[in-house]
């Protein structure tokens, strides 16, 4: 039973990743950046998803570039 459920914890933990990267890759883009910015940032995301993940909610300045409207998380 146990070996069972722990073949199924990487796809519900990928899932997650793969929406919190979406998350992030939506306020990215709505969000008031340079296209640059944007580019980068989404590049990051996409191409390093966990790291890219820690490094946009610890770098990103969220708060300065979501003016517009309330951040998801």
């Amino acid at each position: 039973m146990k070996d069972n459920m722990l073949s199924y914890s990487g796809g519900i933990i990928g899932l997650i990743v793969l929406i919190l990267d979406l998350i992030v890759i939506f306020e990215v883009m709505n969000s008031n950046r340079a296209i640059s910015g944007k580019l980068g940032w989404s590049l990051l995301v996409f191409f390093f998803p966990i790291v890219g993940l820690i490094l946009y909610f610890l770098f990103s300045n969220r708060h300065e570039h979501n003016s517009r409207y309330e951040p998801i998380i």
